[in-house]
């Protein structure tokens, strides 16, 4: 299977070449092929992946049904377009999207390419519906790299350095961290606190009435894993049913049972107006979806949105078959196994390490903080663990604003012994971290 016709040396030179530095890579092998939880380079080295393609392949590399619908449909026709003739795929995703979402009304749902592109036009139709122009997201959150999604993400380097002026009418509302509360407050005093700084805020930076809409991640994932209180979130919740404003929940890194449930939403008992999903929706086919009500969704007309390669049939089929996949095999509750199996190794650990900090999980959506002897960010230690993982077998991603968070994203389908492989591994990465 392994092709060696160009070897590795050449094609890195021809990457250094052709592809601007821009973007980055984390691992600069060569993959050959890809099964499941596992990962081949061209000269037949083997990863265990703990990133799957940054929450991408929640079903795994090649999964045998994706793949059989990808040929198939590859066979029928590539792409006619939905904007010049419908074909069957792309009605059925939407029906089943409708389905399966939360909420408990009538929903309709729209189809595009990238995380980015679903954020962009979940605003697009919040603002048509509401006829307001604010946008609100939340410190530390990431929405994507073009413009508007620019705007309302947190991290400035590397994503929004030099590549100003965004676009107005964005606003980033405050967003509790409990591992950083203060000392003196007990759990419900800080979620009271968060509370009130969030309703402050549409006070002092932006009123409630121009608000279009309110963007947020049940989980923020580029943050830093950083999983908020229920309450908190069904405050924002009620705050958008009270002041007519769109609620959208961003799924994209949370969705399709990485959390231990279909949706992440459903943690926090809420039915979002508006959700956006994309990553593994489709086991890494560009695809990404707007659900939302109906009414929301259809106020716009005839040619307002779209896209030329917006839900690809090839993509949809895919996304058909992973939803039928994590039906069949309950990816839900294997989430649920691998997060408390990764859990328990990083506290045992943190046991050992004193450069463990917080320890957060939800599912199999998992993370930890790195931290110095005084208790701040070490982000040159986070790389360095990063670093040893996919220097000896194992794709391993960090986080967090401040470059401190090592996360997982493993497929839900990894074996017992894969996944105990990647821990020996993960384990071998902090103990070298240690020295």
């Amino acid at each position: 299977m392994t092709n060696k016709t160009v070897s590795k040396d050449d094609l890195q030179r021809k990457r250094k070449k052709y592809i601007p530095k821009g973007i980055g890579n984390g691992n600069t092998n060569i993959a050959d092929y890809a099964r499941g939880a596992r990962v081949f380079d061209n000269e037949g080295r083997e990863w265990i992946d703990f990133a799957g393609a940054i929450g991408t392949l929640n079903v795994g590399h090649t999964h045998p049904k994706v793949t059989e619908a990808v040929k198939n449909q590859a066979d029928r026709y590539l792409h006619p377009g939905f904007n010049v003739i419908m074909y069957d795929s792309y009605i059925n995703l939407a029906e089943k999207l409708c389905t399966i979402t939360p909420g408990s009304f009538d929903k309709m749902a729209m189809l595009f390419n990238s995380g980015a592109e679903a954020v962009e036009n979940a605003v697009k139709v919040a603002r048509k519906y509401t006829n307001r122009q604010a946008v609100v997201s939340f410190e530390r959150g990431f929405h994507g790299r073009t413009n508007l999604t620019m705007g309302m993400t947190s991290k400035v380097k590397p994503y929004k350095y030099n590549f100003g002026p965004y676009t107005p009418e964005i606003y980033q509302a405050p967003y509790p961290y409990m591992s950083n509360k203060p000392e003196q407050m007990t759990d419900e005093e800080y979620i009271d606190y968060s509370i009130m700084r969030f309703k402050e805020y549409f006070v002092t930076a932006v009123a409630p009435e121009t608000v279009a809409c309110i963007v947020m991640e049940p989980v923020q994932g580029e943050g830093g894993f950083i999983i908020p209180p229920k309450r908190f979130v069904q405050e924002v919740r009620d705050f958008c049913s009270e002041h007519g404003i769109v609620f959208v929940a961003d799924e994209i890194q949370t969705g399709f049972a990485r959390t231990g449930r279909l949706f992440a939403s459903e943690h926090f008992d809420i039915e979002p107006d508006v959700m956006t999903l994309s990553k593994s929706l489709a086991a890494g086919m560009p695809l990404s979806a707007v659900v939302g009500k109906a009414e929301i969704m259809d106020a716009s007309s005839p040619g307002e949105l779209g896209g030329t390669y917006a839900g690809n049939p090839v993509a949809c089929e895919a996304a058909l078959a992973v939803i039928e996949v994590m039906e069949e095999e309950n990816l839900s509750d294997k989430a649920e196994q691998i997060g408390a199996t990764l859990e328990d190794k990083l506290e045992e650990l943190k046991a050992r390490h004193d450069y463990l900090g917080d320890i957060r999980r939800l599912g199999a959506m998992v993370a930890v903080e790195i931290i110095d002897a005084e208790g701040n960010p070490d982000k040159a230690k986070t790389g360095a663990i990063t670093s040893y993982a996919n220097n000896n077998g194992l794709l391993l991603l960090s986080a967090g604003v401040k470059g401190n968070v090592v996360r997982f994203l493993t497929p839900l389908v990894i074996t017992d012994e894969e996944l105990n492989k990647g821990l020996t591994i993960l384990e071998q990465a902090f103990d070298e971290a240690a020295d």
